[in-house]
């Protein structure tokens, strides 16, 4: 295969010294040659070389590799031109279904980046591909990140004569949970790794899910009728942060710390007794005999329509993409026990009674819950972990996440020197809402990575119509971001992390 003659050059030296260098624009093979290089059990399918683009996602020139693994799990690998000598592979959102890559926009900032369908074909919603097939929930449980990772890293260093000098891994949603789960299970696989949001306990999850649907869609063969309005939920957020805004200090429209809010869901006006109840079920812990499940839902983002409790809890607006139900919660709730947990189509969640929870789930959860707390291999071999959650998440309680970190923090106290997390206030699932739901995550953990500087503050952003209307402090968890009595309340610079 050919190769230019300083890549050759780089490699060899690259061997000898570790350094670095970043690698130009005719520092690497010719790209269609790609699709002679043999690796184990893997099939590449194409192998093109694309210009750059005035515009689009994806601006920079550079070499679109596809392929296979094994029989089914497919990727796509983006290396530019320009190398910055690291590499970034983005996760997948919901059952994935796809090749999804969150991260794929890191390219342009000259990263090599991958992502995966993680070993099967279908709608994001759609569990239907996992049933009786435990290899196909083993690939989207963990194995398909890590086998991708490992192909695409190998066809990088064909490429371009060199080895990645960083590795980072970045997802939200599901993609937050094949996030952790790598530093839990394949430690060597990143230097870095961002998990944004993260579905990390998949089966309690869904049992939190099946919970709440049991009480707002309590008829099957009604799924149309709705019991909350979106007009109902925001008149419900509307009273939450009349009640609440103000704890914090500061006047905004934003709930800095939902747990402070503490509301007698009774004293809600304008509500049935019946939405006083299915309310009380949302909010609250999802339990059976033997303890907690999975933790309550804070208060925020009842009102907003989109990417809001309408389309993920209550029902009211269109779905998910390809989602056939009344709510994101009720697709996945429902096909996470049909198709993973029971391997029954015909599963009635209105008859589950949660008893028997945890030797229901037992074999599903050993492929897809991402729960282990022991990050000393990742600690061992220098890992940093960034864990963000936004405080109104609809689709995934953010008290899930905290828990998981107090959970890191028990079984090592220092793991603030490798693993830090912050809260979103008003930040929706991954993105959405009145807060600051932008950061630039990417910095913070090459920063941490590649500078040894641990991230204490990052600054979140909010733009509307391409302009930035509000920034706001992101403090490392425990701290909170808290006024300092004078300038505006929508720019950063006025709030100290304490």
């Amino acid at each position: 295969m050919k190769r230019s003659l300083f890549a050759s050059v780089a490699a060899a030296f690259l061997a000898v010294s570790g350094a670095a260098p970043a690698l130009g624009a005719t520092d690497h093979a010719e790209c269609s040659h790609l699709v002679m290089l043999k690796l184990p059990d893997v099939k590449l399918t194409e192998a093109t070389a694309v210009p750059a683009a005035a515009s689009g996602a994806i601006r920079v020139a550079h070499c679109r590799v596809n392929g296979t693994i094994g029989s089914e799990i497919h990727f796509t690998l983006l290396m530019p031109d320009d190398w910055n000598r690291k590499f970034m592979m983005g996760g997948g959102g919901g059952f994935v279904g796809q090749i999804q890559n969150q991260a794929g926009a890191s390219v342009n900032d000259g990263y090599a980046t991958v992502g995966t369908d993680t070993g099967h074909q279908a709608g994001i919603t759609d569990g239907k591909w996992a049933l009786n097939n435990p290899e196909r929930l083993v690939n989207f449980g963990h194995l398909a990140v890590h086998r991708t990772a490992e192909v695409a890293k190998a066809i990088v260093r064909s490429y371009y004569g060199a080895t990645e000098a960083k590795s980072y891994f970045s997802g939200c949603s599901n993609g937050g949970r094949q996030a952790l789960m790598e530093a839990q299970r394949y430690p060597e696989d990143f230097d870095g790794i961002i998990a944004g949001a993260p579905a990390y306990d998949f089966t309690a999850i869904a049992a939190q899910f099946i919970k709440e649907m049991q009480a707002v869609f309590p008829d099957p063969r009604n799924l149309s009728a709705r019991l909350f309005t979106v007009e109902t939920m925001k008149s419900v957020e509307a009273q939450l942060i009349a009640k609440c805004d103000a704890l914090d200090g500061v006047k905004d429209g934003l709930i800095e710390d939902p747990r402070a809010c503490k509301v007698d869901i009774g004293s809600l006006t304008g509500l049935s007794e019946a939405q006083k109840t299915a309310l009380k079920t949302i909010y609250g812990e999802t339990r059976n005999k033997d303890g907690v499940i999975y933790p309550a839902q804070p208060v925020g983002g009842e009102g907003e329509a989109v990417n809001g409790w309408a389309q993920w809890i209550v029902g009211g607006t269109s779905g998910l993409p390809g989602q056939n139900a009344p709510s994101a919660r009720f697709a996945f709730g429902t096909e996470i026990f049909k198709y993973m947990v029971f391997n029954d189509p015909t599963w009635d969640y209105t008859r589950y009674e949660f008893s028997n929870y945890k030797k229901d789930t037992a074999l599903a959860a050993s492929a897809l819950n991402a729960t282990n707390t022991d990050l000393d291999a990742f600690k061992a071999r220098g890992g940093k972990l960034i864990l963000w959650h936004g405080w109104s998440d609809p689709a995934l309680t953010a008290l899930g996440s905290i828990r998981y970190y107090e959970g890191v923090q028990a079984h090592d106290g220092k793991s603030a020197d490798y693993f830090r997390m912050f809260m979103m206030p008003g930040v929706l699932h991954c993105a959405g809402g009145p807060g600051p739901d932008t950061a630039d995550w990417t910095a913070a953990i090459s920063d941490w990575v590649e500078h040894g500087k641990a991230p204490e503050r990052v600054v979140a952003k909010k733009t509307s119509a391409g302009a930035v209307t509000r920034t706001r402090p992101l403090c490392a968890y425990p701290q909170k971001a808290v006024y300092k009595g004078s300038g505006s309340t929508d720019e950063a610079e006025n709030f100290a992390c304490k």
